[in-house]
């Protein structure tokens, strides 16, 4: 796992081209006046909403704030004895 400088400039990226892609900044061809053209390979959106929850998961991980293991949900007893 990488330092916790280095995972937050990959997340940051990250969310910064998550951001170019949902408002359409994002060039996918790119044709000059000479005819000349630059293609750029679209991303998939799904994969990269799951790197960006990955890096938060190892950013949490590296700061220590994680949180417990989901259990469940709680059950009252409303006065019922427990056994």
């Amino acid at each position: 796992m990488a330092d916790c400088t280095t995972i937050d400039a990959r997340l940051a990226s990250a969310r910064q081209a998550h951001h170019e892609l949902m408002t359409g900044q994002a060039i996918s061809r790119f044709v000059d006046q000479n005819g000349e053209s630059v293609s750029y390979s679209k991303t998939n959106l799904n994969g990269l909403a799951a790197y960006i929850r990955q890096l938060e998961n190892e950013k949490a991980q590296c700061t220590g704030s994680t949180f417990a293991q989901y259990r469940g949900p709680l059950r009252f007893t409303f006065g019922r004895k427990v056994r």
